[in-house]
């Protein structure tokens, strides 16, 4: 049995989620890649079969209404954002509920303002000890409503078990990110640490352990990325890799990969078990399906690709990045950035800025457009829900919508239970 989680109903959709209950109920198994098609005439939507809230986020804004709920005489703050998603923050603001911290880590309140009786969140990402521990001087709980995602947890047992084997922890993740500092955070208490972000900064660092750069310039090309007392002599002897589960699963391979041509290189084969351990991917399953799922979205084919989510969400932007490879992709928060039929405003990841594009939309005469739509982990499906909608709407097709969600609706009450 999948657990269930109590979040609000108004999260749901009347058509992506009955379309998720006909797939689930078809394919159990979830081996089925291909999208869902909505033939809408002169446009066709493709909706991947994988996206939307996962285990981690479910878990985390039950939580967090929960602790409102269950406190409605007390503050109740998040210590920073639940999840990357602007509307479940929105909701959960006009609930009350007030932030601590931004996502870089700067406070917006001082924890000397805290009182004991206050209900402090923890969010989906994490913290790091030292903000948990910093909590706990001020009289607060922060273990009463812990969101800190299962997977997470995960990965920070992952790093104590190479720690405590003696392996260095090489977190391959973006070092500004919430779940990244809470995961270096953590790791170097069972080892020394050191946080890599991209295939480039893999490749800096093989030639280290290859033995092709001097050690002198190790501190300039990783700094404040590695824990204190780091010796990259002795430290990047035995190695083993973790990551922050949001990444690209692809690169997170090809990182470990890397790295570990490197020590067999410099240590050989026989001996390579001594110098990095075998660690399996430490991507969360949610991840990864949704990741494989895009890639079963794009080779289905389509004009362009509409990928929903917060704009700070690193799940979301490496499904934008997948899609980006093959075909125009608008990097969208919500409906509203769907300006009109001529103009969308999208965040351009290139640039990072939220820019607008004209012409978007191919004209192809009688030939129906084709759009492929997925969005981040942390997106409602209430919020892919309004962008189909106003597709339809503003193609002036929206009447077909009803007789395009036919087939789902009579999987959806046949066939094999969900469970």
């Amino acid at each position: 049995m999948v657990r269930s989680f109590e979040i609000p109903q108004y999260y749901s959709s009347p058509v992506v989620s009955l379309i998720k209950i006909a797939r689930k109920r078809e394919d159990q198994r979830k081996t089925d890649l291909t999208p869902s098609l909505l033939d809408l005439g002169i446009i066709r939507l493709k909706v991947a079969r994988h996206f939307g809230f996962c285990f981690g986020v479910e878990n985390a804004i039950e939580i967090a209404y929960r602790a409102i709920n269950e406190n409605p005489s007390k503050r109740v703050f998040l210590l920073s954002e639940m999840i990357h998603n602007p509307h479940v923050n929105k909701d959960l603001v006009d609930r009350g509920v007030r932030f601590l911290m931004d996502t870089d880590g700067s406070r917006r309140i001082s924890f000397d303002e805290l009182k004991p009786d206050d209900i402090v969140i923890v969010p989906a990402f994490g913290t790091t000890r030292e903000l948990f521990l910093e909590l706990q001087r001020h009289g607060v709980n922060p273990r009463l409503y812990d969101a800190t995602c299962p997977f997470v947890e995960k990965v920070w047992k992952r790093a104590d078990q190479l720690g405590k084997r003696g392996f260095s922890i090489i977190i391959h993740g973006k070092q500004s990110h919430e779940e990244t500092r809470a995961t270096f955070s953590h790791a170097r208490l069972s080892g020394p640490s050191l946080v890599i972000k991209d295939k480039k900064e893999a490749l800096q660092l093989s030639e280290y352990l290859r033995g092709d750069k001097s050690y002198d310039g190790f501190s300039d090309d990783f700094k404040d990325r590695f824990s204190p007392e780091f010796q990259p002599e002795r430290d990047l002897v035995r190695i083993g890799v973790v990551n922050q589960t949001t990444m690209l699963a692809s690169e997170t391979q090809e990182i470990s990969a890397m790295l570990r041509d490197a020590m067999k290189c410099r240590y050989g084969e026989v001996t390579l078990s001594e110098h990095f351990a075998d660690t399996r991917d430490t991507l969360c399953y949610a991840t990864s399906e949704n990741q494989e799922a895009t890639k079963g979205l794009i080779a289905a084919g389509g004009d362009l690709a509409i990928v929903v989510g917060g704009y700070n969400s690193s799940n979301t932007s490496h499904l934008v990045e997948l899609c980006e490879e093959r075909l125009p992709t608008f990097y969208i928060k919500d409906c509203g950035e769907i300006l009109s039929k001529n103009e969308i405003r999208h965040l351009d990841l290139r640039t990072n800025a939220v820019r607008i594009t004209k012409s978007w939309l191919p004209n192809k005469g009688t030939t129906p457009v084709e759009i492929l739509v997925t969005a981040g982990a942390s997106c409602p499906d209430a919020q892919v829900d309004s962008v189909i909608t106003k597709i339809a709407q503003i193609y002036d097709v929206s009447e077909k919508l009803p007789q395009a969600m036919k087939p789902f609706e009579m999987a959806a009450h046949s066939g094999p239970s969900e469970d």
